[in-house]
């Protein structure tokens, strides 16, 4: 009889440790199984920008930025090189820039300062290249971006130029300068200040300031390409030059 109680206990220890067991890798299992759905779940999860983030001197006006939807394939006219030298630095250039949604906004530009600038614009606006195209980069208390066919932020007139520097800085709101993707590669590309942006002195051509309309500028719809927005930009619907 004391033999047969002592085999009934280890039977009995022996399956108490085989359930501990067993319920332990029920656990690991289920502990699992919770760790996998919350990484899903994390990386599934919209994520959102902060402002902080969409004002960083890091978001500075470069050309290539690249495509976060696809816009409507380009029709502009394709350049070989810049055009040959026509503005007279003599004269006042002004370029009223009329939007699709109503209002415009005149510019006054600095052939003085910036000829070869000048010059590219003033062709590029006579040609009817910036008809139709839209403020594709527009950040908060930075800037809009606009002039690029394509909508993407990657177009161009098919042409670069040199930055041209002068005593211009950007201490304002309505600074209209080239966007470039480092120096020397200037092309349709522009942007105007919603203020002072000092940051950026020295690394891109200032070529105008608003001078009319200022309030229309500040109310261009905020458009950030990296936050995937389902609408194109702002359209502007033509630039006119008039010289005096």
């Amino acid at each position: 009889m004391p033999t047969h109680k002592r085999t009934s206990k280890r039977k009995a220890v022996t399956v108490k440790a085989n359930m501990s067991a067993r319920n332990i890798q029920i656990a690991a299992v289920v502990v699992f199984v919770l760790l996998l759905a919350i990484v899903v779940w994390i990386a599934l999860s919209p994520r959102n920008e902060t402002p902080a983030e969409l004002t960083n001197p890091q978001s500075a006006p470069t050309q290539p930025q690249p495509p976060q939807e696809q816009a409507a394939p380009a029709t502009a006219k394709q350049y070989d090189a810049p055009p040959a030298m026509s503005v007279d630095p003599a004269k006042r250039y002004l370029a009223t820039f009329k939007m699709a949604s109503g209002g415009e906004f005149v510019i006054e530009l600095y052939p003085d300062k910036a000829p070869i600038t000048v010059n590219s614009f003033v062709f590029l606006a006579r040609e009817g290249f910036y008809n139709g195209t839209t403020f594709h980069r527009v950040l908060p208390d930075f800037m809009a971006q606009g002039g690029d066919p394509t909508g993407t932020g990657r177009g161009g007139p098919g042409y670069q130029f040199v930055n041209e520097d002068s005593d211009l800085t950007f201490d304002k709101a309505g600074v209209l300068a080239m966007a470039n993707a480092g120096r020397n590669t200037n092309g349709s590309q522009f942007f105007i200040t919603f203020g002072p942006q000092e940051f950026l002195n020295g690394d891109y051509t200032i070529f105008g300031q608003v001078i009319e309309g200022l309030d229309i500028v500040l109310a261009i719809r905020l458009r950030n390409p990296e936050q995937f927005p389902d609408y194109l930009g702002d359209v502007l619907e033509s630039v006119t030059i008039t010289e005096e």
